[in-house]
């Protein structure tokens, strides 16, 4: 890859990371038999066609609004079936016996 088709790319696309995905998706597309949108090809390597034909315009993208992640809650949320069969009998409530008491404390702390 020529440094200096890159560096003009680069002027071009301002998003290092976009211009790594255009050239990449390009040069999959040229190595699976697609035409090239530039005349001259001649010596010339896939990764170096692309980059041409991003500085020459012949390829665009369009950068998509950032939407904001937020991180889910447990509110409405459903509870397994057996989420209240086993508590502590010091809560009232009744346990299996057949459990040991440190099974009985991992229930009822997750």
């Amino acid at each position: 890859m020529n440094p200096e088709l890159v560096k003009q790319a680069l002027a071009k696309v301002l998003e290092p990371t976009v211009l790594v995905n255009m050239v990449s998706q390009r040069v999959r597309q040229l190595v699976r038999g697609e035409r090239p949108l530039i005349a001259d090809t001649t010596n010339l390597g896939a990764a170096d066609i692309a980059l041409r034909e991003i500085i020459e315009d012949k390829m665009s993208f369009e950068m998509t609004d950032l939407v904001a992640l937020t991180r889910p809650t447990a509110r409405g949320r459903k509870r397994p079936q057996n989420w209240a069969k086993h508590k502590i009998a010091g809560a009232g409530e009744d346990y299996d016996s057949k459990e040991s008491p440190a099974r009985r404390r991992a229930l009822t702390h997750a």
